[in-house]
């Protein structure tokens, strides 16, 4: 078999993925040739003012139909080839196309008036469409016996060995015959043809190369992430590992099994013990976070929704009051329906979106969390009368890293990857979010931001077989 597959394609998936559009390309032009040869036939001698030969007219239609034909068996057969660099695949595909339609462009060039047809051109053009897809050893070897059979043609019909096909009222002079002319047109041809292959070829083959470059880069990416991630739940294992010893010495203390304790002492162990606990579960949350998007780790349950919401309230409440904030949950449903869903993931992903919302909004300001029914979803808002985000910054405010302009000039702190993970798990429940500034809570000079979720409710069988 004809290893067709340059060396440096190295990802193959990409490379063939390019290759199957291109021939898919080729078979739409295709379809397009045809209609335009059946209106060459039918609008030649009516509206052009030239006139084919009975001759003529029954090879150009035959080979219509011979194009048609073909093409359509490609467009068929096309789905079955394999993309396996070893066997028959999209690159021999496209090797066949090319000699397919170079057989029936020397056939049009002939019946049409040889070196005296415009159609000539078309060599160039398809020459140009093949360089983009085979290796340069193929396409200048194919170059090559284009340009030799070219020149066959045209000079077998110069001394007559050939019969020679004019188009009556085309040209008022025949220059098939005319050597000068003929020696011309084969040069200028030729040199055309090698040029255009030179040209095309290094383009294509230095952007598949870029693409490859990009891919191999994208992959180095993921891995170094990867590696980050393992990282990650490495150094927090190892600083959980003392906290946790901490935790568990200051609850022997405090059940007093090494004596009785002062009672303001107490108090201040109860609240060490209690801080070292948040923080391990604080660390516990880094960890699966992390394994999240390490190992794409994801457990599906029912869930009720309405249990997030009060844990989100008992857990964002005081730090509200603390700024004199007013958080307000509002269950609007008519029906409780259950969610699939991972627990853990969705009560993050609004936990953040309400943190944010008490970070973002002043003393004595408002923030509420709505749950509302549609047909085939359970919408979450969370809005507030914030320092809200700009118009033009909207669209950007899900990518990592990203951070509004507005929030330096307040002084608050953060990464600016909250909302990219917030997204990546909203995604990950086949569910949406969007968010629009200004809110329905908004002041005169606080516009405040409004985040939508909207998570599908489960399928009818899926419910009755729970």
């Amino acid at each position: 078999m004809l290893r067709l597959v340059p060396s440096w394609a190295s990802q193959y998936e990409a490379f063939w993925d390019a290759i199957r559009k291109r021939n898919m390309w080729f078979i739409k032009l295709r379809y397009g040739a045809v209609l335009m040869l059946t209106t060459l036939i039918l609008a030649s001698e009516f509206f052009l003012g030239f006139k084919f030969t009975e001759t003529q007219t029954i090879a150009i239609a035959v080979i219509t139909l011979s194009i048609l034909i073909y093409n359509s068996l490609l467009h068929v057969g096309k789905k079955h080839i394999k993309s396996i660099a070893g066997q028959f695949n999209p690159l021999h595909l496209s090797l066949i196309q090319i000699i397919l339609d170079f057989s029936s462009l020397f056939l049009l060039f002939h019946f049409t008036g040889g070196i005296e047809t415009p159609l000539y051109m078309l060599f160039v053009f398809h020459m140009i469409i093949g360089s983009l897809v085979l290796p340069g050893s193929i396409i200048y070897t194919v170059g090559t016996i284009v340009v030799l059979a070219f020149g066959g043609i045209v000079f077998l019909e110069y001394y007559h060995i050939i019969p020679h096909y004019t188009i009556q009222g085309f040209l008022n002079t025949q220059l098939y015959d005319d050597f000068n002319y003929v020696v011309s047109i084969f040069t200028i041809f030729g040199f055309t043809m090698f040029i255009s292959i030179y040209l095309t070829n290094g383009i294509a083959r230095q952007l598949y190369r870029m693409e490859q470059d990009l891919i191999e880069s994208l992959d180095r990416l993921n891995t170094a992430e990867i590696e980050k991630q393992k990282y990650i739940v490495g150094v927090v294992h190892e600083i959980k590992t003392p906290l946790t010893a901490v935790h568990s010495y200051l609850n022997l203390i405090l059940q007093k099994f090494l004596g009785p304790l002062d009672k303001k002492v107490e108090e201040r162990l109860i609240r060490a013990s209690v801080r070292s606990k948040e923080a391990i579960n604080l660390i516990n949350d880094v960890i699966k976070i992390s394994r999240f998007k390490l190992f794409d780790h994801f457990v599906k349950e029912e869930l009720q929704i309405e249990e997030v919401m009060n844990e989100l309230s008992n857990k964002h409440l005081v730090n509200a009051e603390t700024k004199k904030i007013k958080l307000v949950f509002n269950d609007n449903r008519k029906t409780h329906t259950k969610l699939m869903g991972d627990k853990f993931l969705l009560t993050l992903a609004i936990s953040n979106l309400v943190g944010n919302a008490i970070k973002y909004v002043d003393k004595k300001g408002l923030i509420e969390v709505n749950l509302t029914d549609e047909e085939k979803d359970i919408v979450i808002t969370i809005c507030d009368n914030g320092i809200g985000i700009p118009e033009h910054e909207q669209g950007k405010i899900f990518k990592e890293f990203f951070r509004s302009s507005n929030i330096s000039k307040e002084n608050h702190e953060g990464a600016g990857i909250g909302l990219s993970i917030v997204k990546e798990i909203i995604e990950k429940h086949e569910g949406s979010i969007s968010v629009e500034s200004p809110s329905m809570l908004a002041s005169k000079n606080r516009p405040g931001t409004c985040f939508k979720i909207q998570l599908p409710k489960p399928k009818i069988n899926q419910q009755t077989s729970k």
